[in-house]
């Protein structure tokens, strides 16, 4: 097992401050270790666990460095108008990336809690993409550095919606290639930033705890969606089910939705941990699940941008 830990840390390039810590983060790794060997072993799961860059963290400690703020109120709860609400037909089954509007899984970075930046930028760059037919990467960092005088706080968490609130706002947003992310909190180039390559004029919630709306909205477009992370940690593959909480502490965007071999009903998420994490970087979430909220609160307040 210490064999298997010196791997890891020389994986993942981890360092430790001293043998103390060192000593620590085994024993933490090898009891998770355990726990994903005997949850695999179990078999008759529709989904995988595996050893990532999680792996000397406890669950408590993965929690608290996800912080989205996902319970705040939208002012966009008032509206009643929902654009997608008159389609009756949608594809059985849809993946974004197949249709060349996701840019390439990204990484936050283990000390910078800005999900919601890459939940945003996610969701614009599809919508760019399929009103201007340009894939554009664009910049988590100008909302991290720039989106600073609501409830967005860069590394220190934000809002999904304030995100978007900013762009419109701000007329626009940047490239990473004239605005690159570094994954900590810096002050706002205002000369970076007003380097526009995209914009958005408004964005919408889907009708809240409503798979159905939901459904309707993905079909049409990626969509930001907050939601409870809490069982993530180990993810590797398959569709993750089971029981999972409503805290939304973390955000993706949801990129499609299938049915697994077994007829699962599932969505697609793409997330901001990296291509290690997960299915190369994305989840597959079970779908039509009978919580309102959607499966670990996915459905409570999704968002999307109109270009």
């Amino acid at each position: 097992m210490q064999e298997r830990h010196e791997q890891w840390i020389a994986q993942y390039g981890r360092v430790y401050k001293n043998h103390q810590e060192k000593e620590l983060r085994y024993k933490i790794f090898e009891q998770n270790v355990k726990h994903i060997e005997a949850f695999n072993n179990e078999g008759n799961k529709s989904h995988k666990l595996g050893i990532n860059q999680f792996a000397d963290l406890t669950n408590e400690e993965f929690k608290a460095r996800n912080k989205l703020k996902g319970r705040v109120l939208s002012k966009k709860l008032r509206t009643s108008t929902f654009r997608y609400e008159q389609l009756t037909q949608v594809p059985k089954t849809l993946d974004w990336r197949q249709k060349g509007a996701v840019t390439p899984v990204k990484a936050q970075g283990v000390d910078c809690g800005d999900c919601w930046a890459f939940t945003v930028v996610a969701a614009v760059e599809g919508i760019i993409k399929l009103t201007t037919g340009k894939l554009i990467d664009l910049s988590e960092q100008e909302l991290v550095d720039c989106d600073t005088k609501g409830l967005d706080h860069g590394c220190e968490g934000g809002v999904i919606e304030e995100g978007f609130r900013f762009i419109v706002a701000n007329k626009g947003i940047a490239s990473e290639a004239s605005y690159p992310y570094r994954a900590v909190d810096g002050h706002c180039n205002a000369k970076a930033a007003s380097q526009h390559v995209a914009t958005i004029r408004d964005y919408e919630l889907v009708p809240v705890n409503n798979e159905t709306a939901l459904l309707l909205a993905v079909a049409n477009q990626p969509v930001g969606v907050s939601i409870d992370s809490s069982t993530f940690q180990f993810y590797s593959s398959g569709v993750l089910r089971g029981s999972c909480g409503t805290n939304l502490d973390h955000g993706v965007t949801i990129v499609g939705y299938g049915v697994s071999d077994d007829g699962t009903k599932y969505w697609l998420a793409k997330n901001s941990w990296g291509p290690t994490w997960g299915e190369q970087g994305y989840l597959r979430i079970q779908r039509d699940v009978a919580a309102k909220e959607g499966m670990c609160g996915l459905a409570t307040v999704p968002f999307f941008p109109v270009a």
